[in-house]
């Protein structure tokens, strides 16, 4: 019980982040990524257990686009995405993939094994997020785009937001799909998050490709021996 209430009292005198630098970094984080041309649009925000959209129900709380428009909406440009901030200071934000890069998103555990590989084996990689404490990010070059649209090719991996209770494992987003980037705030309360920044090249998504599906291949024959404390 002594332990318990040093931790509550600690917990009480931690300072509280001033709102203004809280608005200043998550603006920086997005006009980083506008400025490197990944389009972003404005996403639900977490309320309690339940979504800021007026959805009854909502099957994915705060990680969905504003509009439905989403597609057409994502944008690169830096006035509007200062506008969306004004307009919606609590908003997440998503990145559209498809045209200038892809993400492979995997479970976290698969996305830890993962990256224990490239760093043993010295494969160079790209941008990693952190996404909850279910999934991890894998940023990548796109496959192909509308303007090269002779070199792109289907993939059985491929996501839509439809299509994720069909993709408990490897996920490839690129053609209609997005994903949270950081600065948003996953459902879990915890905060999305680079692992690797997005100051990065990236890579070609085959050259990753590999060793995420080894990793969650060997989550997947693993699943069972794992118990929660």
């Amino acid at each position: 019980m002594e332990r318990m209430g040093r931790m509550a009292g600690w917990l009480r005198r931690r300072p509280r982040e001033d709102p203004d630098a809280v608005r200043d970094r998550r603006a920086g984080l997005l006009m980083d990524l506008v400025e490197r041309g990944w389009p972003v649009c404005p996403a639900a925000h977490p309320v309690g257990f339940g979504c800021s959209c007026d959805r009854v129900g909502c099957p994915a709380p705060g990680m969905h686009p504003v509009s439905f428009a989403w597609q057409t909406q994502a944008s690169t440009d830096p006035v509007q995405v200062a506008r969306w901030l004004e307009l919606y200071p609590e908003a997440n934000f998503v990145t559209a993939t498809g045209a200038g890069h892809d993400v492979l998103d995997v479970p976290a555990r698969a996305g830890e094994i993962a990256l224990a590989v490239f760093a043993e084996q010295g494969i160079e990689i790209g941008p990693v997020a952190s996404c909850g404490p279910e999934r991890t990010l894998f940023f990548t070059a796109t496959r192909g785009t509308p303007a090269d649209e002779d070199e792109w090719w289907p993939c059985e991996l491929d996501c839509h937001p439809e299509t994720l209770d069909a993709h408990p494992g490897l996920r490839w987003h690129c053609r209609g799909s997005y994903v949270l980037v950081p600065s948003s705030q996953h459902p879990s309360g915890q905060p999305v998050r680079w692992i690797r920044g997005p100051e990065l090249p990236l890579p070609d998504p085959l050259r990753v490709l590999d060793v995420l599906t080894d990793a969650c291949d060997t989550v997947g024959a693993t699943a069972g021996d794992v118990r929660w404390m």
